[in-house]
């Protein structure tokens, strides 16, 4: 089993880095002064986009583009180290159009859609011309399960018809977002796994009301994450995405690689509040010892630096068995680093912000945003509990299937009552 980088992810690495080092750190004062004036987009996204465009750093998360795509083809376990490095900043990834819910929607498009539909929305976001959201959590149902939404699409005539209410749709309110895929269902009395379908729906058709963008921890993010009512919003029969029925399975088919994309990205992020720990640790004394002498801090240290590289070698164990096997056959693992790799975030950034004090909780460090984004993690494509229950569900039906294999290890009258079980 070999560890090591290809020698193509260690260029690209290289690349990255320095791209970030150049281009995008340096200017994170400046995004951050433009994302208050309310400019949108935000001037220098723009500006770093074409460059990074130019140096070929473009789409680096999608694989098996066409040739005639604008990208570069990586698998997802080559692109996991790319998306750590991107993530650090939560802005970032847009530079390099590796951010979500763009390329989970890019995914769906790539996958599904008709040559229309290619043309009409997939090409301009592969070009990061425009922007995309996906429609399908609710307030009024619980998205936990997707099977579970309560948003109406009808069939009339040459048209579908949608009616319905969702919320904490990331990215909407933005100004070049452009398009949202709607799930809804459009077969109730199916079976249930095959009620729901997919519609693409311009964000300026009639009967499309954006009302609200939601905080997140009393926090506007520059994303947005926004409650939108559909009122008889009409949109042609050919914006169906898939078959009808398959709006389920297209929902499965793009959270897997969505979630594991955030967890990349997560990793990166716990690796900067690292850093900045073991950075604040040697600058700050108290009680005239430096921090990381004095013995929790270390302690710290060492539990993040162990946490952070067992989530890693998960995510990437998950992004290999993707490449291999497919999504549906990872499914076990992507259950587990969603569960696990936010927890991790969320733990090593709190050590951050404590041995930061109160800097580590105001804006003139990263670490309130880097815990928010850890934090909103945990509830994003699925609450820990979700997936954690998943988890449980499979080992509970191993065991089963081995039935009475552990009990040999018991002593006899042990063995005997294990066995009766199940």
């Amino acid at each position: 089993m070999d560890f090591e980088y290809s020698p193509k992810v260690q260029e690209l690495r290289a690349r990255v880095r320095g791209f970030m080092d150049r281009y995008v750190i340096p200017n994170n004062t400046r995004w951050r002064q433009e994302f208050a004036q309310g400019k949108d987009p935000v001037p220098v996204v723009g500006e770093l986009k074409a460059i990074a465009k130019a140096e070929g750093l473009w789409n680096l998360f999608l694989p098996g583009l066409k040739p005639d795509e604008p990208g570069t083809r990586l698998t997802n376990l080559q692109y996991a180290p790319l998306a750590e490095i991107m993530g650090q900043l939560l802005w970032a990834s847009e530079v390099f159009n590796c951010s979500a819910p763009d390329t989970g929607n890019m995914e769906l498009l790539h996958m599904f859609a008709t040559p229309e539909q290619r043309e009409r929305w997939l090409n301009p976001l592969l070009e990061g011309e425009i922007r995309s959201c996906f429609a399908m959590t609710e307030p009024d149902s619980s998205s936990s399960d997707a099977s579970n939404i309560s948003t109406r699409i009808e069939r009339e005539g040459d048209e579908w018809v949608v009616n319905g209410r969702k919320w904490f749709i990331t990215g909407a309110l933005r100004s070049r977002c452009k398009i949202a895929i709607v799930m809804g269902i459009t077969n109730p009395n199916g079976e249930r796994h095959r009620q729901q379908s997919m519609v693409l729906v311009p964000l300026d058709a009639p009967g499309v009301n954006v009302v609200r963008n939601i905080s997140v921890m009393n926090h506007l993010s520059d994303e947005t994450h926004c409650e939108i009512v559909f009122r008889n919003v009409r949109v042609p029969k050919t914006n169906l995405l898939g078959e009808e029925g398959s709006g389920f399975a297209l929902a499965q088919a793009r959270l897997g690689p969505g979630r594991i994309h955030h967890c990349m990205r997560s990793i990166g992020q716990a690796e900067l509040a690292l850093d900045l720990m073991a950075q604040r640790s040697k600058e700050r004394k108290t009680f005239g010892r430096y921090l990381h002498e004095h013995g929790p801090v270390a302690v710290w240290i060492a539990l993040s630096r162990c946490e952070i590289e067992q989530a890693r070698l998960l995510v990437l164990k998950t992004a290999w068995l993707i490449d291999a096997k497919g999504a549906k056959a990872a499914a076990p693992e992507i259950s587990m680093i969603k569960a696990i790799v936010p927890r991790m975030h969320v733990a090593v950034v709190d050590r951050a912000m404590q041995t930061f004090g109160a800097m580590g909780l105001s804006p003139d460090s990263p670490l309130p945003d880097l815990w928010t984004m850890g934090r909103s993690l945990r509830i994003a494509d699925g609450p820990d509990e979700v997936h954690l229950r998943a988890i449980a569900r499979r080992e509970i039906n191993r065991s089963r299937e081995n039935i009475g294999a552990a009990s040999a290890f018991l002593t006899p009258p042990l063995a005997t009552e294990a066995a009766s079980y199940g």
